[in-house]
């Protein structure tokens, strides 16, 4: 029972970061425009910011307060995280709203995780971490499915005008859809609550006294921040002003680089830190943590390259989008699940090794992706690359659990989550980057003097104006043709940074987890 608890919650926290993908192009037109795509590419990167802040200190916490008080907590400041990103009327509120659901979302998975390894031992517990880790994508390939039915087939603007309520601070806050892809975190978790305090109570994991690293997450948080920020201005025009940012990037990137070692620096001299440099003595932990940040990189590409393409080249909306990012979360969650079997037969290293090789075999043929490719072949190829990445990760966190023994499992599964979501984080800085100036790029030789778009449609059509709908339609296929090419890189990057990752998953070791 309290298995399926920790698991309704960790669903949780996986639903939301899928469903708000499939809901992104909906919320930029309702409460800005695609010019401003790096501001609201935070919607993403700034819930994964605090998610990775939130993360070790949950586990920290997990360790010092116990597991169920905290795990409660999550599921109450993600619910009220969820009111406030519903109802929000511009970028930044929802910005902010998204941060507040991060830090409950943050602090679900790792006391979760945390509580299963204090709840099972020996072999049943990579089996126990399975479940979690399945949940968490499970809740993820929920996520498109959620988000396409609200975003398609949700008209709660009807049901106001209806009940007379055409306009005012009600209507503003209920009428788009957008807004039940936040609003339907809050009755499940409501109910997540009750079940959670009925299911956990006398249970509890065992405290331990000490303080917390609060001046290390500061640090921590502040450094990330800062190269997140400069990674996603990069190509930018203009930045403060200035129309030379590139010492002001410089300047944000060697600033966010001191924060993260202060917070190490301080981390060495607390007996708990936040960013706790003597578990990497451990080369399990060390590699484990390295893949989950390699690996990361990998799936932020799929996601957000995967959903581009549909969007972009196919011309997909959610129903389609939802076929895509369905199958690559419900195939991540069937390879959570089954390395969590494997590992009982075969160590950590083959399986890690053998979901890395699914992973960059997909990579490589998204990589040949075009404007003719269809959403059977999308899926497809996105399913075998979530197949391959789900592999991966029961493996590390096992790994890194069992190398650092039983006093820090809530700050291990901590740490080892949050290099992936380091990873995520940095692979959609990197692409909104690299996104947002390629769209600027080509808006500009596009519409640079009134006869400019001639060159980018057929000769037969360069008599007609720009608005004449064959014209429009022309640019729109080289539009798709440009952003298909485009792709072919970032899958190979991708796939580039994915190989690399085959180097720590050797020093995993091959001990199978099935002694008693």
């Amino acid at each position: 029972m309290l298995l399926g608890v920790l698991g309704l919650g960790v669903f949780l926290a996986g639903l939301e970061l899928m469903v708000t993908a499939v809901a992104l192009p909906s919320i930029v037109v309702d409460l800005a425009s695609w010019t401003q795509l790096r501001l609201a590419s935070w919607i993403i990167n700034g819930y994964l910011l605090a998610y990775v802040v939130a993360m070790p200190l949950a586990g920290r916490l997990a360790d010092h307060w116990g597991a169920r008080r905290l795990f409660l907590g999550g599921l109450v400041v993600f619910v009220v995280g969820s009111v406030l990103a519903g109802r929000a009327q511009s970028l930044e509120e929802l910005i902010a709203g998204r941060i507040v659901q991060a830090v409950g979302g943050g602090t679900l998975v790792p006391v979760g995780t945390a509580a299963a390894s204090h709840l099972f031992d020996d072999h049943d517990r990579p089996r126990a971490l399975g479940v979690i880790g399945a949940l968490t994508f499970l809740g993820m390939a929920a996520g498109p499915f959620v988000g396409a039915w609200i975003i398609g087939g949700f008209h709660p603007a009807t049901a106001l005008e209806g009940a007379g309520i055409a306009a005012g601070p009600l209507h503003d806050a209920l009428a788009a859809p957008w807004r039940y892809v936040f609003y339907v975190n809050v009755p499940i978790g409501i109910a997540a609550l009750a079940v959670a305090w009925a299911a956990s109570d006398r249970w509890e994991t065992e405290r331990q006294p000490g303080s917390i690293d609060a001046a290390g997450a500061i640090a921590f948080s502040t450094g990330m921040g800062l190269i997140l920020l400069a990674t996603t201005l990069a190509g930018s025009a203009r930045v403060a002003g200035t129309s030379n940012p590139t010492p002001i990037l410089a300047i944000a990137m060697v600033l966010g680089a001191g924060g993260i070692a202060a917070a190490a620096w301080l981390g060495d001299r607390h007996p708990r830190a936040f960013l706790d440099t003597r578990l990497f003595r451990h080369p399990a932990f060390s590699s484990a943590a390295l893949i989950s940040l390699l690996t990361g990189y990998g799936f932020a590409t799929a996601i957000v390259g995967g959903a581009v393409f549909v969007d972009r080249v196919l011309y997909g909306g959610p129903d389609v989008q939802r076929v895509a990012l369905g199958g690559l979360a419900a195939a991540t969650a069937l390879g959570a699940l089954g390395s969590g079997l494997l590992l009982r037969r075969l160590g950590p290293r083959s399986v890690t090794i053998a979901g890395l090789g699914l992973s960059i075999v997909a990579l490589v043929r998204m990589a040949a992706w075009a404007p003719t490719t269809g959403i059977g072949e999308v899926a497809l190829l996105m399913g075998l690359f979530g197949l391959g990445f789900g592999m991966t990760v029961t493996p590390r966190s096992a790994a890194a659990i069992d190398a650092v023994g039983h006093a820090a499992y809530g700050v291990a599964s901590a740490t080892v989550t949050v290099a992936r979501m380091l990873g995520m984080a940095i692979g959609l800085a990197a692409l909104t980057a690299f996104g947002s100036t390629t769209i600027d790029r080509l808006s500009r030789e596009v519409y640079a003097t009134p006869e400019a778009y001639r060159q980018f449609i057929p000769a037969a059509l360069r008599d007609r104006p720009l608005k004449d709908g064959l014209v429009v339609q022309a640019l729109e296929q080289w539009a798709s043709s440009e952003a298909a090419r485009i792709l072919v890189g970032i899958f190979l990057v991708a796939a580039a940074v994915t190989t690399v990752a085959i180097v720590p998953a050797i020093v995993l070791g091959r001990r199978r987890m099935l002694e008693p």
